[in-house]
C-alpha cells in the first residue's frame, strides 16, 4: 500500500479514537439524530481501519512483491475477506485458480517510475509455474493501462519472450525500447506506475509459498 494511504488510514484512526474520547469523557449535547450520524461515520472509519491493519498482518511481502493467500476461499471469514478487497479490489479467485501479486516499489524499496530502466530476471527454470499461463501488466500510478506506441499493456508466457542463453529470462520495464531486447519489453509510463503478476491455475510451489517472485531491479 502506498504511503499516502497509510497516512490516510492513520487519520482515519486518529479522528475515530478522537470522537469516542470526546463522547465518553466530555460534557455535550446529544440528540437521536447526532448519536445515529456519528455512530454511522464512527463504525465506516473503524471498520477501514480494522480492515488495513488485518491486511498488513496477514499480507505477505517479498522482494517488494504482496500477495495473500486464501483469496477467495470459501468460509474465510468477514474480516480477511474486508482485508483482500483493500490489497486486491475487484473480483478474487481460490488459490487453486488464480494468485496475484503486486508492486509499486523496487527491490530495494524504492517507488517504481518511468525516470528509471528496470530488470525482472527469472532464473533458468523460475518463470513462475502454472498449468494455464502467466501474465505482468504494467499500470500507471492509478491503476490504468499506459498508453504505447506498440501497445503492449502485459507481457507473459504467451507473448512470446526471449530467453538468454543460460536459459533464464530478463523482462526489461523502461519507457524506451531496449535495444535488441523489444521482445521482452514492458513499456513504463513517464511518471510513477503499479506492476500485477497473475498466475493461473498456479502450480504447487506457489500454493505452498515456495515460490518467490523476483524482485524489480533498477539498472538506471
Amino acid at each position: 500500500m502506498s504511503r499516502t494511504y497509510t497516512y490516510f488510514a492513520a487519520l482515519i484512526g486518529v479522528i475515530c479514537v478522537a470522537f469516542i474520547i470526546y463522547m465518553l469523557f466530555f460534557a455535550h449535547t446529544r440528540t437521536v439524530r447526532s448519536d445515529v450520524v456519528q455512530g454511522v461515520l464512527i463504525g465506516f472509519g473503524m471498520a477501514f481501519v480494522t480492515a488495513q491493519a488485518y491486511a498488513r498482518l496477514k499480507a505477505t511481502k517479498v522482494n517488494g512483491w504482496i500477495t495473500m493467500f486464501g483469496l477467495g476461499v470459501p468460509g474465510n471469514g468477514m474480516l480477511l475477506r474486508a482485508a483482500h478487497a483493500q490489497l486486491f479490489p475487484g473480483p478474487v479467485n481460490v488459490p487453486q485458480e488464480a494468485m496475484y501479486w503486486w508492486t509499486h516499489s523496487d527491490g530495494a524499496s524504492h517507488t517504481l517510475s518511468g525516470q528509471h530502466d528496470y530488470i525482472m530476471h527469472f532464473p533458468a527454470g523460475q518463470l513462475p509455474p502454472n498449468d494455464a499461463f502467466w501474465s505482468l501488466t504494467m499500470g500507471d500510478a492509478r491503476n490504468h493501462y499506459v498508453p504505447n506506441p506498440i501497445h503492449r499493456y502485459s507481457v507473459g508466457d504467451h507473448s512470446g519472450l526471449a530467453q538468454n542463453p543460460d536459459g533464464s529470462v530478463d523482462i526489461y520495464i523502461q519507457r524506451i525500447a531496449p535495444a535488441g531486447h523489444e521482445s521482452n519489453w514492458l513499456p513504463a509510463p513517464v511518471g510513477e506506475f503499479i506492476l500485477w503478476l497473475r498466475v493461473y491455475i498456479p502450480g504447487q510451489a506457489i500454493l505452498d509459498g515456495e515460490y518467490k517472485v523476483p524482485p524489480v531491479d533498477k539498472v538506471r
